[in-house]
């Protein structure tokens, strides 16, 4: 999505940052651990095409992805308006060694709207019209490494995360809507949230339980439990402390400047 491309969130907890070319090579890594696949429900890809999926992620309408890394360092997370100004420096904030993880949001149609009709929604669950009335959105998070679980990263990622969605989420959906050809004033509504955690993910139903997500329904096929949270409206008023949106640069620092001639 190009909603967030040049949008930094930042809190006292957690930094969340655009997901860029740049990262690629460490989720790449992260990827590549069996656990990690079984626990995303993801198939090994190469370098190549994790950087294809990268670029595809970023110009798609219906996908929102951040980074999760470190925060930023206790001087530049105050929520004076000086620090509000500061942008965050892609390469320095989000280097390898400062990742953790990432965080998404994926937009489908509200498939109720449908449910007495069979034909309303093709094989992949998609409005053949494409003007859905609602929209549901999809979250998920991934921790990679063991050495930054249970430390709390995980819950301050999502509560930026969803506070950051209920800020924007009328932004976000006329994103989705242009992408269907449809006019701004017609936008689609965001009907709920929701997550799919594997029942055996204790921590992570946790998670999501602690912020208001509540089961719905038994756990299907696949052995997953679909926790939901309908008051969207309470998202943009639960403000995680320190919270700011900031500018994400791409333009190199002198400082990386230097070292970039250092190394040539």
């Amino acid at each position: 999505m190009r909603h967030n491309e040049s949008t930094a969130v930042s809190t006292t907890r957690v930094l969340l940052v655009p997901y860029d070319g740049r990262h690629v090579p460490t989720y790449h890594t992260w990827m590549e651990d069996p656990a990690i696949q079984e626990a995303t429900a993801s198939e090994p890809l190469t370098l190549e095409e994790e950087h294809e999926n990268q670029e595809s992620w970023r110009a798609s309408h219906d996908k929102l992805t951040f980074i999760v890394c470190e925060p930023l360092p206790t001087s530049t997370t105050t929520t004076t308006s000086s620090s509000k100004d500061t942008p965050v420096q892609a390469g320095e904030a989000d280097s390898p060694e400062r990742m953790v993880g990432d965080i998404n949001l994926f937009l489908y149609p509200y498939e109720d709207e449908g449910e007495d009709d069979e034909d309303e929604y093709d094989d992949d669950g998609a409005h053949p019209t494409g003007t859905p009335t609602f929209c549901v959105g999809e979250v998920d998070i991934m921790i990679a490494g063991q050495q930054h679980r249970g430390k709390g990263l995980g819950r301050a990622a999502v509560r930026a995360f969803l506070h950051y969605l209920g800020r924007n989420v009328g932004r976000i959906m006329r994103e989705y809507a242009a992408d269907k050809d449809m006019m701004p004033d017609a936008a689609p509504g965001l009907k709920l949230l929701m997550a799919k955690i594997n029942r055996g993910n204790e921590g992570s139903l946790a998670l999501f339980r602690s912020l208001g997500f509540e089961q719905e329904g038994e756990v299907n096929y696949f052995g997953e439990v679909k926790l939901v949270f309908r008051r969207l409206d309470t998202l943009a008023a639960e403000e995680p402390e320190g919270y700011a949106e900031l500018v994400y640069s791409r333009e190199q620092s002198q400082d990386g400047k230097q070292q970039h001639e250092e190394q040539q």
